[in-house]
């Protein structure tokens, strides 16, 4: 499966497919990176190192804080996959390799290939998924 690459990188992770959008400006905490949206299908879970797939992420800029400040103390994401390009977390990711805190792809995917993600998968700089 081939991606649309955001932002380059390689990544190895489970997968952790969220059922809505999240804000991570409050939907994510950056102490323990787990989702405490309220009402959220994935509350509690955990998304350090795993690869994180989303239709988009929803709320305030100050979201890709949140993923800048998840990645420099090592409990971000291993990727994120999204079904709609999203500045925010982009812009995060961007910002944390530019810091040398991570450098974790982003890549868009649409949202009717989720289904078909495995359980597992690996992330190669050019946007290839297996």
């Amino acid at each position: 499966m081939k991606a649309r690459v955001l932002v380059p990188g390689s990544a190895t992770g489970d997968l952790l497919c969220l059922g809505e959008p999240v804000s991570f400006w409050g939907g994510i905490d950056p102490r323990n990176a787990r989702v405490i949206a309220t009402g959220h299908p994935q509350h509690g879970a955990v998304i350090s190192g795993r690869v994180l797939a989303l239709e988009r992420s929803v709320g305030s800029s100050s979201g890709s804080s949140i993923l800048l400040e998840l990645l420099a103390r090592k409990i971000g994401p291993a990727g994120i996959i999204l079904a709609e390009p999203d500045q925010i977390l982009t812009l995060g990711a961007v910002v944390a390799q530019e810091m040398s805190y991570a450098r974790i792809p982003v890549l868009q995917l649409p949202l009717d290939q989720f289904k078909h993600l495995p359980g597992r998968l690996a992330i190669d700089e050019n946007g290839n998924i297996t």
